[in-house]
Order: structure tokens, then C-alpha cells, then sequence
């Protein structure tokens, strides 16, 4: 599947997907994600990848606005704003339908802290962002859309005898969501087509990061991640 993902793109995005090729093969094998498809998963583990997820969209959703704010492209900008309020709807969203059928109140929900790795991925994000350069910040930003689109078709081939696992794999393996990812794929192509070598080693590095941030986010939940110390 990873390297029919690569195959399918022409351009530097084909570049970025070869260079997490090995770590897209660890993400795929992860027992969170294997229990997802089997429905061995325990409802523990999702409910706090669900509660944190709610956290992190929130961040990406001011990450996002941050990175169409420094595009010159009119479009572009466009695009991230819809983007970032999707984010946002999604994440109040959860209120309304995983969070309630995993009995989890609002108020619950809302005073959720980031985990450790919720905090760094958020934090890296909002820096490179705010202080990267528009390829760079489009490189940080891209792994959170294209990793969960690979991830969603793999998922939705497999299905799950789970039908709150396979609500969520349903969400990320459509074809409205895969749309919003071309989009951000073929800007990506545009903004760096031209770019340097030393310019196009730093969008490479920021995507490698966040692809490693979405291995980590997935490990947190199965961990049940908790700070060692306070």
C-alpha cells in the first residue's frame, strides 16, 4: 500500500512519501491500528486516543490558519481557513458522537490535558508554522493529512466487527476526505517545485518529524501515555 501511495504522485510530494516509507510500514503495523480492524482494541486505549485527538485538532485547526495566513496565494488561504473550521467541526463533532458513546461528558472532554507526545506534536507544529517558511510549514502540516488517508483506505478494505472502530475507519477511507488531501498534495507540488536543494531538504526534514509525531500519537494511546513525573 506504501508503495502504491508513492507510485500514484509525480512531483516532490513522491519524494516526501518515499523518505517515510519505512516508518508508514511501522505505522500500518501497530497493534492500536491492528486492533482497530480486528476489534481487539480496548475501549481504554480509544477513548484516550479519541480525547486526545480532540485536543491535537484544535492545535492543527491554528496550525493550519497559521500556514494559509503565509501564503501569497489567495486560494491557498482560502483553503486552509475551510480547512482549519473542518478541523474544528470535526472536533466538536466528537462531543456529539464518539465521546458520547464512550460516556465521556463534555466537560470531561474540554478539560482533557495533552499527553507528552500530544504537547510535542502540537508544539512542533505551531512553531514551524509561525516560524518556518511557507514550504516548510506545508511540509509539517502535510503527514497529519496523507498518513490518515493511506490509513483510512488500508483500514476500509480490512473493516472491523467493531461498529464505533468502523464509524472512525469510514470517516478517513472516503472519498470527500481524499479530495481535501489531493488539494493539499498538488499546493505542496506547486509551492515546491522550484524550490533549492537546501530549501526542499527542510520541508523534507519537517514532514519526516510530523510522520514520526503520527507513529508517536497512535503509541501514546496504546500506551496510555501519562506524564513519569507530578
Amino acid at each position: 500500500m506504501y508503495e502504491v501511495a508513492s507510485m500514484k504522485r509525480k512531483g516532490f510530494t513522491n519524494e516526501l512519501w518515499r523518505s517515510i516509507t519505512p516508518i508508514y510500514v511501522e505505522i500500518i503495523a501497530h497493534p492500536f491500528l491492528r486492533g482497530l480492524t480486528d476489534g481487539t482494541l480496548t475501549k481504554e486505549r480509544f477513548r484516550f486516543y479519541i480525547l486526545q485527538d480532540a485536543v491535537y485538532l484544535r492545535e492543527y485547526a491554528r496550525a493550519l490558519s497559521l500556514v494559509g495566513v503565509r501564503s501569497s496565494d489567495e486560494d491557498a488561504l482560502v483553503m486552509f481557513s475551510e480547512h482549519a473550521s473542518g478541523a474544528i467541526a470535526v472536533e466538536r463533532s466528537l462531543h456529539e458522537g464518539f465521546l458520547e458513546d464512550l460516556g465521556v461528558a463534555r466537560e470531561e472532554a474540554e478539560g482533557t490535558a495533552s499527553s507528552p507526545t500530544t504537547l510535542a506534536y502540537t508544539s512542533f507544529l505551531l512553531r514551524t508554522a509561525a516560524l518556518g517558511g511557507y514550504p516548510e510549514a506545508l511540509g509539517a502540516v502535510l503527514p497529519c493529512y496523507w498518513i490518515y488517508r493511506e490509513v483510512g483506505k488500508t483500514l476500509l478494505e480490512r473493516g472491523s466487527p467493531n461498529p464505533l472502530y468502523q464509524r472512525w475507519i469510514d470517516t478517513y477511507g472516503g472519498e470527500e476526505f481524499g479530495s481535501l488531501v489531493e488539494a493539499v498534495l498538488d499546493l505542496t507540488d506547486g509551492v515546491c517545485e522550484d524550490l533549492s536543494p537546501p530549501q526542499k531538504t527542510r520541508v523534507q526534514e519537517a514532514f519526516v518529524a510530523t510522520s514520526r509525531y503520527e507513529w508517536m500519537f497512535w503509541d501514546a494511546a496504546w500506551r496510555i501515555e501519562r506524564w513519569p513525573v507530578g
